[in-house]
C-alpha cells in the first residue's frame, strides 16, 4: 500500500511540474511572438510620426490607425493570457476595464478596414470631392466614432452583468477571461448578435465600394491604373477581415481539430489562438506598409541610413 500510494504521489507531482512547464512555454512563445509583432509594427509607427508627410493624408492617418489599434490589441491580448495563469485573483471591475478595452481593439479592426475602403472609394469614384470630404478633421472624427462603436459590445456585456448579477460581485476576484466574467446565456446570444451584425455592416460596405471602383475602372476617363491599385487594396481589405473573422470561429475550430489530434487536444486551442488572433496582427503593416511605395520609401530612409551609420562606424573601428 506505501509503495502505491508512493508511486501515486510521484505521478501526480509528475502531472503538476509538466503542467507547470506547459503553461510556462505557453506564455513564453505568447510573449516572444507578441513583442515580435508589437517591434514590427512599432517600426511603421515611427516611419509615420518621423516623416510629416504622412500627418495631412486621411489614407494614412487611418492605416496608423490600424497598425496602432493591432499593437494595442496584441498587448492586451498577452497580458489577458499570461494573468489567467499567474494571477488568479483579479479584481473584477479591473478585469472587466481590460475586457471592454480589448474587445473595442478587437472590433476596431474591421471597422477601420470599412473606412480605409470607403476612403479609397472616393478617392476613384468621386475624385473632384475627395479632398472635401476626407478631410484630416473628419479622418479623426471617424476613428472616433470607430471607438465609440467598437466599444458598445464590451459596455452592452457589462450592462447585462448588472442587471443579472447582484452588485457584490465587484467586490470579488476572479480569472480574467471573458470565459470567465461573461458566462451568462444572455451574453452568449449577445455576442453572436453583435458578431453576426458588426461582421454584416463591413462585408455590405465592402462589397458596394469594390463593385463601384471595379466599374470606375472600366470607364473610359478613370485612372485605370488608380483604380486597380484601389481594387486590390479593398481585395486585401477583404482577406484582412477574413483573418480577423478566423477568430469568431474559434470555437468551432477548436472542436474540429480536437477530433482529429486527440493526442494533442489540449495543444489545439493554444496553436489555434496564435493562429486566428495574433498573427493576422502581422500582416497588416506587410500588406499595406510594404505594399505603399511611399510609406516604403520613408521607412527605408529612416532604417536604411542607420544600418549604413551603424556598418561604417565599425568599418572605421
Amino acid at each position: 500500500m506505501k509503495c502505491t500510494r508512493t508511486m501515486n504521489s510521484t505521478m501526480l507531482q509528475n502531472s503538476a511540474q509538466d503542467k507547470i512547464l506547459d503553461a510556462f512555454v505557453r506564455n513564453l512563445v505568447l510573449v516572444l511572438v507578441g513583442i515580435t509583432i508589437n517591434s514590427i509594427n512599432g517600426v511603421f509607427v515611427f516611419t509615420f510620426f518621423k516623416s510629416s508627410i504622412f500627418y495631412n493624408d486621411p489614407r494614412y492617418i487611418l492605416y496608423i490607425h490600424l497598425v496602432i489599434n493591432d499593437m494595442l490589441m496584441v498587448g492586451l491580448s498577452v497580458i489577458l493570457s499570461v494573468m489567467a495563469y499567474a494571477w488568479q485573483n483579479v479584481p473584477l471591475p479591473f478585469c472587466v476595464i481590460l475586457l471592454i478595452i480589448a474587445d473595442a481593439t478587437h472590433k476596431n479592426t474591421p471597422l477601420t478596414l470599412a473606412g480605409m475602403a470607403v476612403e479609397r472609394y472616393i478617392a476613384i469614384c468621386k475624385p473632384l470631392h475627395h479632398h472635401q470630404i476626407c478631410t484630416v478633421r473628419r479622418t479623426y472624427i471617424l476613428i472616433t466614432l470607430i471607438w465609440g462603436v467598437g466599444v458598445i459590445p464590451g459596455l452592452t456585456d457589462l450592462i447585462v452583468i448588472l442587471i443579472v448579477r447582484p452588485l457584490s460581485i465587484f467586490t470579488t476576484g476572479l480569472v480574467c477571461s471573458s470565459t470567465k466574467v461573461y458566462n451568462t446565456p444572455y451574453h452568449e446570444e449577445l455576442s453572436k448578435v453583435m458578431s453576426g451584425l458588426y461582421s454584416s455592416v463591413v462585408w455590405v460596405i465592402l462589397v458596394f465600394t469594390y463593385c463601384q471602383v471595379l466599374i470606375a475602372a472600366r470607364r473610359v476617363s478613370a485612372d485605370k491604373t488608380s483604380a486597380k491599385k484601389a481594387q486590390s487594396t479593398i481585395l486585401l481589405h477583404g482577406a484582412q477581415l477574413l483573418l480577423c473573422m478566423l477568430s469568431y470561429i474559434a470555437s468551432i475550430i477548436d472542436k474540429i481539430s480536437a477530433q482529429f489530434l486527440l493526442a494533442d487536444r489540449t495543444k489545439v486551442p493554444f496553436i489555434n489562438y496564435l493562429l486566428t488572433n495574433l498573427l493576422p496582427r502581422l500582416l497588416t503593416p506587410l500588406i499595406y506598409g510594404v505594399r505603399d511605395k511611399l510609406f516604403y520609401s520613408h521607412m527605408k530612409g529612416h532604417f536604411g541610413c542607420k544600418l549604413l551609420i551603424v556598418r561604417v562606424e565599425s568599418t572605421k573601428q
